[in-house]
């Protein structure tokens, strides 16, 4: 008789079942995942955080990752739509919303502080924060990861999303 699965964890704590999730997420062994920051209903890993130095030596930025195929997907068509480029202009524009998209870059580099210091990244967070809009995909990692309020274009990016991805349905 085969054993079933070990559960999942819950909060940040990583279990082998996470990190064999991530693998088949991912597509490769996960690199310095210290916690998963928001997890499926199911359980199952949604972003992970990771160590701002890799185990290599290497200055890794991006502390919190999106990982769920579908979530990754939903995103990735957002970002071939063009959006990007037009969040950027609208930080341009919008002296309000450009003073909150920095608050959430802020944000992303306490966080990632907390976890440890590494000189070479100093300053600088992901996802194109705090003056324009790169990558949509650490956007809702941060967005997911920290809760609603603390990164609009996150927010934004899983409002918009919402009919084909959410995180209080599991998809998996």
């Amino acid at each position: 008789m085969i054993d079933p699965p070990q559960p999942y964890a819950t909060g940040e704590t990583v279990v082998q079942r996470d990190l064999d999730t991530l693998t088949e997420q991912l597509g490769r062994v996960p690199r310095g995942v210290v916690g998963i920051a928001a997890r499926c209903v199911c359980g199952r890993p949604l972003v992970v955080r990771t160590a701002p130095r890799l185990d290599d030596g290497t200055p890794f930025p991006t502390t919190y990752y999106l990982t769920a195929p579908g979530a990754v997907a939903a995103v990735s068509t957002l970002e071939a739509g063009g959006l990007m480029k037009e969040w950027t202009a609208r930080l341009a524009d919008d002296a309000e919303l450009a003073a909150r998209y920095a608050r959430a870059h802020e944000h992303y580099l306490a966080q990632r502080e907390q976890l440890g210091h590494v000189e070479e990244i100093a300053g600088i967070s992901a996802g194109g924060m705090p003056t324009r809009v790169k990558c949509l995909h650490v956007l809702v990692g941060h967005a997911l990861a920290a809760g609603p309020g603390v990164n609009p274009l996150g927010d934004e990016a899983l409002a918009l999303i919402r009919d084909t991805w959410r995180p209080d349905r599991c998809s998996c």
